[in-house]
């Protein structure tokens, strides 16, 4: 679904990418990884076209990113980004998720019944006509993908979409997340650098100042040096560190990803 051939982009003659490559399949649920200036925000937004590449190739679904296909592509890749308030951009949660759809000329019989198929997948049912400041920022974050949703892309981008929650709405919009990978099988990059959300996600990659330091499935990625994670400034989930040694001292059989998988393991 996405490729990323050999990808250089700077500012200000500062270095981001220095010749990244990466390929993300069909379905797939995608954590990118790093600390505030590792490149994964950058990244994103190179992906939608909001930054241009100083060379390399980006490919979205078999086109080349360029000024030629970005409108196309655009249709196939939402992004949702980290503050609820900055891309809440109607009057009320309805309107929001109509948004673009109206943008799209989508006639009104068929946008009224996709704003309210979405309402309901997002658990907004009852908040129809509320407005931006009667809702929570997890339910704002809920609305911003919802509209994402509305539109039929096939690639949803989350941009830290949970660092402004507090951990109900976190662990909220991260429920909702895992839904999607698994039931809706629309590929999720999700930019974070929290770890203990990354875990669900089929594949991690983890940068640093621009280079692809890891990649793989949480487990192969656990498998590894925890220090060298935790050397660029990623917090470790205490169910990795403690099945590790649990492990390491033949009490358990495997390394746990998740709080969940542990207790399953220790209760065995």
């Amino acid at each position: 679904m996405i490729e990323i051939k050999s990808l250089k982009f700077s500012y200000d003659e500062n270095a981001v990418f220095a010749g990244l490559s990466l390929t993300i399949q069909e379905g797939e649920f995608v954590a990118i990884l790093g600390h505030n200036g590792s490149g994964k925000s950058t990244l994103s937004k190179l992906l939608v076209g909001l930054e241009i590449p100083d060379s390399g190739e980006i490919w979205i679904d078999g086109m080349k990113s360029s000024e030629d296909t970005i409108d196309d592509i655009r249709k196939k890749v939402s992004i949702v980004f980290q503050n609820p308030d900055n891309q809440f951009v109607g009057a009320t949660v309805a309107d929001d998720i109509a948004f673009g759809l109206e943008n799209r000329q989508v006639p009104r019989e068929e946008m009224v019944e996709v704003v309210a198929k979405y309402i309901k997948q997002m658990g907004l049912a009852g908040l129809e006509n509320a407005a931006p400041h009667e809702i929570s920022g997890g339910q704002k974050q809920r609305t911003a993908i919802a509209g994402a949703l509305a539109v039929g892309a096939d690639i949803l981008i989350l941009d830290e979409a949970t660092s402004m929650l507090d951990p109900a709405g976190r662990a909220d919009i991260m429920k909702l997340v895992r839904e999607l990978a698994k039931d809706e099988k629309r590929t999720i990059i999700m930019i974070t650098h929290h770890l203990d959300e990354a875990v669900y996600a089929d594949k991690l990659v983890v940068l640093n100042e621009g280079e692809i330091i890891k990649s793989g499935s949480p487990r192969c990625v656990f498998a590894g040096d925890l220090e060298e994670l935790e050397a660029v400034g990623l917090d470790v989930p205490f169910a990795v560190k403690a099945s590790k040694q649990l492990y390491q001292q033949s009490i358990i059989k495997k390394i746990c990803v998740t709080n969940e998988e542990l207790i399953k393991e220790l209760c065995i």
